[in-house]
């Protein structure tokens, strides 16, 4: 459940977050100076995010744009997640998860239903260039005291409210929708970077010891969710064991190039998240990780690295060297260790 009202500086909050979270959050630093230009792109590149060609000739000039997104059963099917570059799912109370879609090259016309922030989040975005922009619903107060002291430019509901509206055939709070044009907007309006963000990613063959695997489980306590390899259309396909496959509000499945999956340490913060007296989780995402990377029908194995939040998150086979991804789209499942995950040839 979303707390709702919190739109100030959090003073004393932000302080006992940053004193409590350490490398959950990113330090802050202020925001760029410079006007954003989505009007003029970097010709010749790939998109950084992807690396696939860019659908409008160009890279757009402008940072990552991350939103957050509603997974609850009464938010499916959820708009917007197609052209999103890359999508985190993170465990949030209950044995819920929700989604941080990251877009950079492609907009979305609506994307639904956007819900609250957690104090993860900035540690999370924050990887994805200097000051990337991060769209939501609000959020307690240390949540929102994270984001104010991280680089995020935040674009959230209060600090732009022209930029989301309510969906009249939905019921609240599964309802808020926004786009990317709104949302890069208002970054404008905040004087948000036109850099682009640097690859966070490496991209190249498949390894040769890669093992084949067609179906991967992942039984987040709330959330049960499955991806399927299709070598038709060469994707992974997501499904929820209990209520069929993933359905997209525009049609279609949810589908990924790049299924990865980070098994991290999770533990729950003082903070009451909502009236059930649940509490926000925390989740460690600095120091490494059992990894894996499923792509073209096949998994390596690997660990996560992540030296400190001002880097990214890397993904390395045993010799230490970067695990290729498969160009395309990438969603990163942030699975607590507690999760056991199977694989299946």
């Amino acid at each position: 459940m979303d707390v709702r009202g919190v739109r100030r500086r959090a003073g004393h909050g932000a302080l006992a977050v940053a004193a409590l979270a350490g490398s959950l959050s990113a330090c802050g630093g202020g925001h760029a100076a410079s006007t954003s230009s989505t009007t003029t792109v970097h010709h010749g590149e790939k998109c950084p995010l992807t690396d696939l060609n860019p659908p409008g000739g160009g890279v757009p000039a402008r940072p990552a744009l991350a939103v957050k997104v509603d997974n609850a059963a009464a938010a499916r099917p959820q708009f917007g997640l197609a052209a999103a570059d890359v999508v985190f799912e993170e465990p949030v109370e209950g044995g819920l998860t929700r989604f941080v879609a990251i877009y950079q090259c492609r907009d979305a016309a609506r994307i639904e239903p956007v819900r609250s922030a957690r104090i993860i989040d900035p540690a999370i975005v924050g990887q994805f260039g200097d000051h990337p922009l991060f769209g939501y619903a609000g959020g307690i107060q240390p949540a929102v005291a994270a984001i104010e002291a991280s680089t995020l430019i935040d674009v959230g509901i209060y600090r732009a409210p022209d930029a989301y509206r309510r969906d009249p055939a939905r019921s609240a709070p599964h309802n808020l929708t926004t786009s990317t044009a709104t949302l890069y907007a208002a970054g404008e309006a905040q004087h948000a970077s036109s850099a682009p963000p640097p690859p966070v990613f490496a991209y190249g063959p498949l390894a040769p010891d890669a093992k084949a695997v067609t179906n991967v489980r992942i039984p987040y306590p709330a959330s049960d969710v499955t991806w399927s390899w299709e070598p038709g259309p060469q994707m992974w396909f997501r499904s929820y064991p209990n209520s069929g496959p993933a359905e997209l509000g525009e049609g279609g499945q949810i589908s990924a190039e790049n299924v990865i999956v980070m098994k991290v340490v999770m533990y729950p913060s003082p903070y009451v998240e909502d009236a059930t007296g649940a509490h926000e989780n925390l989740l460690v995402l600095t120091g490494s990780g059992p990894a894996q990377i499923f792509r073209n029908g096949a998994v390596i194995t690997g660990i996560w690295s992540r030296s400190d939040l001002a880097q990214h998150t890397q993904y390395l086979d045993s010799a230490g060297n970067p695990i290729a991804l498969s160009p395309g789209n990438t969603w990163v499942e942030l699975v607590p260790t507690t999760v056991a995950v199977t694989a299946s040839p």
